[in-house]
């Protein structure tokens, strides 16, 4: 077999992504405990509504979070199977440890429109983090992944209702203004992901050229789960035939497939674009 070049030994790879997970982590639930919470700014998910329910009821945001995120993440071993792997229980239980320490920190600032802009470039960023770790942080993106299992609603669509309903409940319980924040917030951390994580945020179309095609064509298909789409195409200079690669990603998987033809051949000439609608087998339905 061909040794690859350029590549992490699995092991250091594995420890790196776990390093990732708890970095990500940590930065996510600091920008929560200094910005959000104390702005009451709920921005949707698990955070969101453990920032209504200290609101309302002054219950620790770090306890609301472990007791949703974990029967979560077990309802989705559950009903998903084993497919989230290790790292997403680490995301899962040290999200709410970091809030935990996090969140007696006071206040950075006491103007919630700073706080929605550093809150939502703060959890954007961390994000990004924990998913060049190839794991997530729980909460509703497995609510979320089984709605769509059983209803073939899009994720996006589920995910935006169940933010939405978040964005709602602070604008009857903080007023209209905190939910304006919510928003801008959102929208924040939507692009400081697609920053981090080259556009993690959209589905992404990936156009590669290789020598080792074929064996990048099995491997799309073996480890990534993806329809992979073969393209005849020729050097513009040498006219020489040269095949080309599609497929279509979704957000998360973008690393891996980056990391997987990088290991394959270092080489490979790789153009990742935004694809804004994407109908099919895996993808939205029309």
């Amino acid at each position: 077999m061909r040794k690859r070049r350029g590549f992490l030994h699995p092991a250091v790879e594995l420890i790196l992504e776990y390093v990732y997970v708890v970095i990500g982590s940590g930065l996510v639930a600091l920008a929560f405990s200094v910005f959000l919470l104390p702005n009451q700014i709920a921005s949707g998910g698990v955070s969101g509504i453990s920032t209504i329910l200290y609101g309302l009821f002054q219950w620790k945001p770090s306890i609301v979070q472990w007791s949703l995120n974990i029967p979560l993440f077990l309802a989705g071993l559950f009903f998903l199977g084993r497919r989230f792997g290790a790292k997403t229980l680490v995301g899962t239980i040290v999200l709410p440890f970091f809030v935990f320490i996090f969140e007696e920190w006071g206040a950075a600032t006491e103007d919630p429109l700073l706080g929605a802009i550093f809150g939502g470039l703060g959890i954007g960023a961390g994000l990004g983090i924990v998913f060049r770790g190839k794991a997530s942080t729980g909460g509703v993106d497995l609510l979320a992944q089984i709605v769509h299992k059983y209803t073939g609603a899009s994720l996006g669509t589920i995910i935006l209702f169940i933010d939405g309903t978040v964005v709602l409940a602070s604008a009857l319980f903080f007023g209209i203004e905190q939910a304006l924040y919510a928003l801008i917030a959102m929208f924040i951390t939507a692009k400081t992901i697609d920053v981090v994580q080259i556009g993690l945020g959209t589905t992404k179309m990936a156009l590669i050229i290789s020598d080792h095609e074929d064996e990048l064509r099995q491997g799309i298909l073996t480890h990534i789960y993806r329809g992979v789409t073969k393209i005849n195409a020729f050097g513009g200079y040498t006219q020489d035939e040269r095949p080309m690669l599609m497929v279509v990603v979704a957000q998360y998987e973008v690393t891996k497939l980056k990391q997987y033809v990088k290991s394959v051949d270092p080489s490979a000439f790789v153009i990742v674009v935004n694809a804004n609608e994407v109908l099919g087998e895996g993808f939205k339905r029309g």
